[in-house]
């Protein structure tokens, strides 16, 4: 009896341990700074997250389908520094669907190493990370991007607009999340994309294009991505070509707090929305109680660490290893 027991509170912890975690440092927050939970600070991260979270929305669908996307970040100041450019050349409404045919270009390469030709998705993307990165110092020349009339152009309204008192990135990031969050749990192509992460030699002796499904992940990856630059470079009108280095980590720590496996075939929309509020939520507590900003990389690892290490441990049923 005392021996289930144990097992009953390690498969307890291992699937809920991230959320008992999240709810400790909210309370520790709280109680070393009243700000932490004041209704504007709430509205602040959630919008700051915006953007993260776009991202991790359609990475959400690489990681389901047993991939992965470390391209992401680059790909995101790719997005940012062409659309700023091309907004002055030839304008707004048409930079905008330029941008996005450029960065789904991208996606659809990589969609094609990986699904098609049945690449290593971590070499491919890995590899796609430098390039897209080259790729963007050369189109800008190594220049930084800014709009010239910052005041007399709409486009920032989708990065510093708000409806019904509401910003516009979050209302994004949350419709975005509803329309993919339906695709996902509510489509044949949802239920594909379960198939094959989950095993890919099954999916396709039931009949399921698997490349097909793979390639039409990275695709919407890359949608997503290109949505996050369009939500950057109007928050700022002006951006670095370096303003996605790093995120890429940040998302896959998002999604993997928010239940879904490296493994593939499991997780969700709304837990990587969960996910992405977590980390909002910790990084944004770490700041309110005195510690410096790069302080953020190293609880990024820790928690990306504990999440990877309580992903095996509920599979396993319990958080140490039998053999250990």
């Amino acid at each position: 009896m005392n021996t289930m027991s144990k097992q009953e509170i390690g498969s307890f912890l291992a699937k809920q341990g991230i959320l008992i975690a999240f709810a400790v440092f909210m309370i520790g927050f709280t109680l070393a700074n009243s700000r932490f939970l004041d209704p504007d600070n709430v509205m602040g991260v959630i919008r700051s997250s915006a953007i993260l979270g776009v991202m991790a929305l359609g990475v959400t669908f690489v990681v389901i389908s047993g991939n992965l996307d470390l391209s992401v970040g680059s790909m995101m100041s790719f997005s940012t520094i062409v659309v700023l450019d091309l907004h002055d050349k030839i304008g707004p409404a048409l930079a905008i669907p330029a941008m996005f045919a450029m960065t789904l270009c991208l996606g659809a390469f990589i969609g094609f190493l990986v699904g098609y030709l049945k690449l290593n998705s971590l070499i491919v993307t890995l590899g796609m990370l430098s390039a897209i990165h080259g790729l963007t110092l050369t189109y800008s020349g190594g220049q930084n991007m800014d709009i010239a009339d910052k005041e007399g152009t709409w486009f920032s309204v989708f990065g510093q607009g708000d409806a019904l008192g509401i910003p516009v990135p979050i209302l994004i990031f949350l419709g975005l999340a509803a329309f993919l969050g339906i695709m996902l749990s509510k489509t044949p192509f949802g239920r594909k994309v379960y198939a094959v992460g989950g095993n890919g030699t099954a999916a396709t002796f039931s009949g399921i294009r698997r490349a097909r499904v793979v390639f039409m992940c990275y695709l919407m990856s890359s949608f997503c991505v290109a949505t996050a630059g369009l939500i950057q470079a109007s928050r700022s009108l002006g951006s670095q070509n370096t303003v996605g280095q790093g995120l890429e980590l940040e998302v896959l720590a998002a999604i993997i707090l928010g239940g879904a496996s490296l493994l593939g075939g499991s997780g969700t929309i709304f837990k990587t929305v969960i996910g992405v509020l977590i980390l909002g939520f910790i990084q944004n507590g770490l700041l309110l109680v005195g510690l410096q900003f790069y302080v953020q990389y190293v609880v990024t690892w820790v928690i990306i660490i504990l999440a990877v290490w309580l992903d095996i441990a509920a599979k396993r049923g319990r958080l140490w290893s039998p053999i250990a």
